[in-house]
């Protein structure tokens, strides 16, 4: 392999992380208009929470994804996915009620479960011993660098959520729009659109990303682990595989607490931010998305430092200080609060560096090097599965936790401290000895011959 292509498809594949990300945050980012337009209550926020991107929708479409990577090869999942995505968001573009807005944040979240386990296993497996981290770090860049577009273009479409003069300067963008398609009047018709053309952004780069990976070729290391075995395996006899050997429950059990416990915050912190900005914090739609764009700021810096760094330095070190920056940022909302700008920007900057040497970085990273390349993605998949399913059912009761105007906040904050706590134990007492080595190299020390 050519010193650069690693690099070159890492970019491509990493179009799904971008997608991944922006599809969560364009649904945040407009929380509040569709709330207001389709009159949606508390428990039908958690619901749609749960079957999204950040949930339930991307559980279900991981266990497929990472089955089919397994079965039939990477590619197959670059070559047909983005349509799926393309379709999700294009109904939420065009959604007029509630079934309709449901639909698409489904089948954009299944689209989403599908490629999440193809694309950190095909990152590992194209590259170099020496890049292997710093691949993985780029692919979360595009977490990055997806919200801040998303949330950049929000705020400039920003719709007059807390009165006159708080919209964004595009916002006559977003009436010229609406006025294409009869809508002529003020009102939540009108500051819907700001959101449908958000939607419309992702509608675009999925396109431009389907184009990109429908050309990368086959992973050599599953065509070669393919090759090696005379007859393939059945998906259940894959399953039993991976459920039966012992090392592989230790790492499943190691990996998914880890996750699951970081995840559980995240997922909230992922959908619920600008809506916790603007209960909690008081303020508007266009300022609770500026903040969070500053946010992404830093996380994108901060994961290019972690990008150029985890191949050289002691991962087990550097995954607790991301999670301590976590856990700092928590321990101050329940110590100073952020009701205050000073308290909002502090938050803000420790979520963004945390964000940047996150958990899920070591995951996408540990995961894909401690299991074999025969069902490397399968088990990614079922991880992922348990991690967002009950992060959908964790999404479902943190509204009523957390309450319709943020009146529960601190008893909330105190269960996202308790679980970043427990996400620093694991991580740190079981991070694995892996830099440096090779996959075929790691799979030997801990499976044999």
């Amino acid at each position: 392999m050519k010193k650069n292509s690693s690099l070159k498809s890492t970019i491509a594949v990493s179009l799904t992380n971008y997608l991944d990300a922006g599809a969560i945050v364009a649904g945040a980012s407009g929380l509040e208009l569709w709330q207001n337009y389709l009159d949606l209550h508390k428990d039908t926020l958690g619901w749609l929470n749960a079957i999204s991107a950040n949930c339930l929708g991307a559980a279900i479409g991981a266990i497929i994804g990472g089955t089919l990577a397994d079965k039939y090869g990477r590619k197959v999942i670059y070559t047909y996915n983005m349509l799926v995505y393309m379709l999700g968001v294009a109904i939420i573009m065009l959604a007029v009620n509630i079934p309709m807005l449901f639909a698409g944040f489904l089948v954009t979240g299944i689209s989403v479960g599908v490629g999440v386990p193809a694309s950190w296993t095909y990152i590992s497996e194209s590259s170099e011993v020496k890049n292997r981290g710093r691949n993985i770090g780029i692919s979360q860049m595009a977490w990055g660098i997806g919200p801040t577009i998303i949330l950049i273009l929000g705020t400039l479409l920003a719709a007059p959520t807390k009165g006159a003069g708080s919209e964004g300067v595009l916002f006559p963008v977003v009436q010229g729009v609406a006025q294409l398609f009869g809508v002529n009047t003020a009102g939540h018709e009108l500051n819907v659109f700001s959101s449908r053309i958000v939607f419309a952004s992702l509608f675009i780069v999925a396109f431009i990303a389907w184009r990109l990976q429908r050309k990368l070729d086959e992973s050599k290391e599953w065509q070669a682990a393919k090759a090696s075995e005379e007859k393939q395996p059945s998906t259940f006899a894959s399953f039993g595989q991976l459920f039966t050997n012992m090392t592989n429950l230790r790492t499943l059990l190691f990996l998914a607490g880890m996750y699951l416990t970081w995840n559980l915050v995240a997922s909230v912190m992922g959908f619920f931010q600008q809506h916790i900005y603007a209960t909690a914090g008081g303020l508007s739609n266009e300022y609770a998305n500026l903040l969070s764009v500053g946010q992404w700021i830093v996380i994108i810096a901060t994961t290019f430092v972690f990008s150029m760094i985890v191949d050289k330095v002691n991962q087990r070190w550097l995954f607790f200080t991301g999670v301590l920056f976590a856990v700092l940022a928590w321990v101050l909302v329940l110590t100073v609060g952020i009701t205050s700008i000073a308290g909002l920007l502090v938050f803000t900057l420790l979520w963004g560096l945390q964000g940047g040497i996150s958990v899920q970085s070591f995951y996408a990273l540990w995961a894909s090097e401690l299991f074999p390349a025969k069902y490397r993605a399968a088990a990614q998949g079922v991880m992922f599965f348990i991690v967002r399913g009950l992060s959908a059912a964790w999404g479902m009761g943190f509204v009523f936790i957390y309450g319709e105007q943020g009146e529960g906040f601190t008893r909330a904050a105190v269960v996202m401290l308790v679980l970043l706590l427990i996400s620093l134990i694991i991580g740190t007492t079981g991070a694995p000895n892996t830099r440096g080595k090779s996959l075929e190299q790691i799979t030997k020390e801990r499976y044999g011959e």
